[in-house]
């Protein structure tokens, strides 16, 4: 590697976006460099997000089987644990061979130089390595691609800046838990960390802003994963209005020690304290736009920090395109990637391709998992001024009776008038995997008819979205298992 490079496509960034436009790069047979930023190569899906959580989420599920077992046939001879460090350890060797085959062999794959440090846009389409491994070095491409992600965000509480907290990030490195965390956050990385912890023994307490939990989605969705939580034994509040934040420190001058944390909030105008060991704050990102010399490109940002892009992922200078966290929602590491590929397309190949962003399914993999996908009843509503919506409980599901697995429901929203299936949004085990199905039905304009007839599998899980779609048609309490 020479100090300063001429390449067709430079990118700073070294996670899904950043490996997706690579991908798309070295089928053009275009050249391609990255400046790996923050996060080890991989960005943060493989080091600190999908791959960790969704690991240790399957872990704490082994265990929490034992204590959630239906059957009085199957008995236990002692309730199962989790050694922490241990679990740790697992995700550790997983994310380090994730991180391996899937990026750092792909990029070999590809012949993508790969710079270690903190870069810059200097000069149009030049990065420059400012401090690192490969500090000095220039990279200048024909086209360049911003794809830097997010980073946790905290909000302004009063107090919050002064006391330490864990993050998703922070938390990996944790080796010795407390016996009890507050959770300030209502969303999926409130909720999954949130059921992680309570299933290795911690005790948990989530605090959400809003009057519901997983606020960005539609309503049933919240209520029903709060009395989720509440029923397995996590503490959840919501319609906080937070006061302060401060800690429980040991006598000790200037060298105390913080031994705790004290939440300060308001619900329904009674002033509440929320006391733990620790606290974790889960109330979004923020994209990492700042310091990466935005200004001295001409590339422009959004009152939120996140790069203003086009829809074909063009910043406001012509040669720098963006993709990613770093251009705001969904902050999702197959839209981002989907992004990277676009952005490549159209800086090369002048295709005009975008994204539907309507038809993208969000999941929450929690137990039960949460899934959705288009439109909510509430936003159907404020559009039309009238909503043609049917849910169906997953307790009168075949599949869901026969395995006694049946907290959740599903409901569907389609058009008034066309009957086309506009947003779906479910709650139930193998929610991650029904939305596909879902996700095709919104994408496609497929009717609730189109569902109806078409043969599905039983008993599946899976049948429980026909049924919503049978639901407009007929009562489906009087209905037959194998109705078509």
């Amino acid at each position: 590697m020479t100090s300063d490079s001429q390449y067709d496509l430079v990118i700073l960034g070294g996670g899904a976006a950043a490996f997706a436009a690579i991908t798309e790069a070295s089928r053009r047979n275009l050249s391609t460099a990255m400046v790996n930023t923050g996060l080890p190569i991989g960005g943060t899906c493989v080091n600190v997000g999908c791959v960790p959580s969704k690991h240790l989420l399957a872990v704490t599920e082994s265990c929490a089987a034992a204590s959630e077992n239906p059957f009085d046939a199957v008995r236990y001879p002692e309730e199962p644990t989790v050694d922490w460090a241990d679990a740790l350890d697992g995700t550790d060797e997983l994310v380090e061979r994730f991180r391996q085959e899937n990026y750092v062999d792909v990029a070999e794959h590809f012949e993508t130089d790969i710079y270690e440090g903190y870069g810059q846009l200097v000069d149009d389409t030049t990065i420059e390595v400012v401090e690192g491994t490969d500090e000095g070095t220039r990279i200048t491409g024909e086209k360049a691609l911003i794809a830097t992600g997010s980073s946790p965000w905290a909000p302004p509480i009063d107090g919050l800046d002064d006391i330490d907290y864990y993050t998703s990030e922070t938390i990996l490195e944790e080796r010795d838990l407390p016996e009890r965390i507050v959770i300030i956050g209502g969303g999926y990385i409130a909720l999954e960390w949130g059921q992680i912890l309570h299933r290795v023994g911690v005790d948990v307490t989530i605090l959400q802003r809003s009057e519901r939990v997983l606020s960005g989605m539609e309503g049933q969705l919240g209520r029903e994963m709060q009395r989720a939580f509440e029923d397995e034994g996590i503490d959840v509040v919501t319609g906080n209005d937070f006061q302060r934040v401060r800690t429980s420190a040991t006598d000790g001058g200037v060298e105390a020690i913080q031994s705790g944390v004290i939440v300060e909030t308001v619900v329904e105008g009674t002033e509440q304290t929320v006391t733990g060991d620790a606290l974790f704050v889960a109330t979004g990102v923020q994209p990492n736009s700042e310091g990466i010399g935005l200004e001295s490109v001409g590339v422009e940002t959004n009152d939120n920090g996140t790069i203003h892009v086009d829809e074909h992922f063009q910043t406001t200078n012509p040669d720098v395109y963006a993709g990613g966290d770093v251009i705001g929602e969904p902050e999702l590491e197959t839209v981002a990637a989907k992004e990277g590929n676009h952005a490549v397309k159209n800086a090369f190949g002048d295709e005009g391709v975008s994204i539907d962003y309507d038809a993208v399914p969000a999941v929450v993999f929690t137990s039960p998992e949460v899934a959705a996908v288009g439109t909510t009843e509430f936003e159907y509503m404020d559009e039309h001024g009238t909503c043609s919506c049917r849910t169906v409980q997953m307790e009168d599901v075949p599949r869901a009776k026969a395995v006694k697995n049946t907290d959740g429901l599903v409901q569907v929203v389609k058009h008034h008038e066309t009957d086309e299936i506009v947003g779906v949004h479910m709650v139930g085990p193998r929610a991650a995997d029904m939305i596909m199905e879902a996700t095709l039905a919104v994408r496609f304009g497929l009717t609730i008819d189109d569902i109806i007839d078409t043969v599905h599998p039983f008993p599946t899980f899976s049948e429980a979205f026909k049924h919503a779609c049978q639901a407009f048609r007929r009562d489906t309490a009087t209905m037959s298992c194998c109705i078509e």
